[in-house]
């Protein structure tokens, strides 16, 4: 079965791991203050879940889960994540993060930041446009009527191939935007961001979108 590395265990990273688990994964998750400060999260999630250092979630993912605010990316260890799929769940909030002119003025997108940070990573955006609680909330079984959708966007095929996949085993259908350099769509404040919608609307939505406000 597949490792999954979660470097971050705020509202996001807990949640993924949540579902991660309940769809069978093995789940080595980290966080800035010490595996000592997830005791109680591991103890929820049980025996296939531990606790370890961001290096070591890196390390022992076959595919790591990247959930850190955008003002924290630069901490994340590169080396551990070399070669491997990385899901990245960041969003831009100024108030949090800092202004960051090439986001203000629509240059780039906040994966194609860490892209940046993560050069020989596969980087495919997921997770980012859901609130936390939702996650293990609204998935259902694949044919379900007007199924939950979520987007995703990237480079790599393969990294694509397998977030359609894990979205469709913790409950949820994709809807791939394109390359990294299009999931501004599903940024914040874009039609996309938070709603509930199916696969669908979800489509709909990221076709209104602006690139800026």
């Amino acid at each position: 079965m597949t490792t999954l590395g979660i470097i971050g265990a705020g509202h996001i990273g807990s949640q993924v791991a949540r579902v991660a688990v309940a769809a069978g994964y093995d789940v080595v998750i980290a966080n800035s203050r010490g595996p000592e400060t997830l005791a109680a999260l591991v103890e929820e999630l049980g025996p296939k879940a531990k606790a370890a250092t961001a290096v070591e979630a890196g390390e022992a993912g076959d595919v790591v889960v990247v959930t850190v605010p955008l003002r924290a990316i630069d901490q994340v260890p590169a080396e551990p994540l070399a070669g491997k799929i990385v899901l990245d769940t960041n969003n831009y909030y100024f108030e949090r993060d800092g202004h960051i002119d090439a986001l203000d003025n629509g240059e780039t997108t906040t994966s194609e930041i860490v892209q940046a940070h993560l050069p020989t990573s596969r980087i495919a955006k997921a997770f980012n446009h859901i609130y936390a609680r939702d996650i293990t909330a609204d998935g259902t079984p694949a044919g379900t009527p007007d199924r939950r959708a979520l987007a995703t966007a990237g480079d790599d095929a393969d990294a694509i191939e397998f977030i359609t996949r894990f979205y469709d085993e913790v409950g949820f259908d994709t809807v791939n935007v394109g390359p990294l350099s299009e999931s501004w769509r599903v940024e914040r404040d874009r039609p996309a961001y938070v709603v509930r919608q199916n696969a669908e609307e979800l489509t709909a939505n990221l076709a209104l979108a602006n690139r800026l406000p």
